[in-house]
């Protein structure tokens, strides 16, 4: 018997007072409620907790103060204080598609015995991603991971790309299904975002870990080898 919700969705938030709204009323509109929102507020300035406090204020859902200054430490914290069966992502400047909770768990029903649930999303500029076997990208939003699966596990402390290198830890021993539907808006190449600022060569790789450096210096080389519609 399943004590806590299906989803718990999970959102590190840094400054992003232009963008939350949209996100926000991209989770708290679903038709389907079987969820908590865990929004971790991390070394915010703006007045970002103030539009969190719209949503959650007087409810159930779970709002947390950090002072990482990164995402990934952020996602942990969110991760410690989840519930949910399963774990959904979602970056303060990205967004669920309309009846996306609804198909996700419609999915799980039918394919009981996965570990992680990869659907589709918008790219911005880019079209539909799809992913299938063999083809699989390796972000941490773009999936459910069913929360037992991950376990102890935790991101990595690192400046940039720590979704990757969990993405890249995860993937090998999980049970995958698929679910061939968008359900989330990658608002890739924001000015200022992660994405943006690797590909500007803002980010020093050599003050990441030795660990790290091939994941994040292969992104930056596929960021830079690209002409994106931005």
């Amino acid at each position: 018997m399943r004590e806590g919700p299906l989803f718990s969705v999970i959102v590190p938030v840094h400054n992003a007072e232009k963008y939350m709204r949209r996100g926000m009323n991209s989770i708290f509109s679903q038709d389907f409620k079987d969820f908590e929102a865990v929004i971790v507020l991390d070394s915010c300035t703006d007045e970002s907790e103030y539009i969190v406090n719209e949503y959650t204020a007087y409810t159930t859902h779970k709002k947390l103060y950090t002072d990482f200054g990164r995402a990934g430490m952020a996602r942990n914290a969110g991760l410690d204080a989840a519930t949910g069966e399963w774990i959904l992502f979602m970056d303060d400047d990205d967004w669920f598609l309309p009846g996306a909770f609804e198909a996700i768990a419609q999915e799980l029903e039918k394919q009981k015995e996965i570990d992680v649930l990869a659907f589709c999303f918008e790219w911005k500029g880019q079209g539909i991603a799809i992913q299938r076997p063999g083809r699989v990208y390796p972000a941490v939003w773009n999936k459910a991971w069913r929360r037992e699966f991950i376990g102890s596990e935790r991101f990595p402390d690192w400046i940039h790309t720590d979704d990757l290198g969990f993405a890249w830890k995860m993937h090998p021993r999980a049970r995958f299904g698929f679910l061939n539907v968008p359900l989330y808006h990658y608002e890739f190449l924001r000015p200022g975002s992660v994405s943006d600022r690797i590909r500007k060569g803002e980010y020093d790789n050599s003050v990441l870990p030795e660990e790290a450096r091939p994941a994040a210096e292969g992104y930056e080389r596929w960021l830079k080898s690209k002409e994106f519609d931005t």
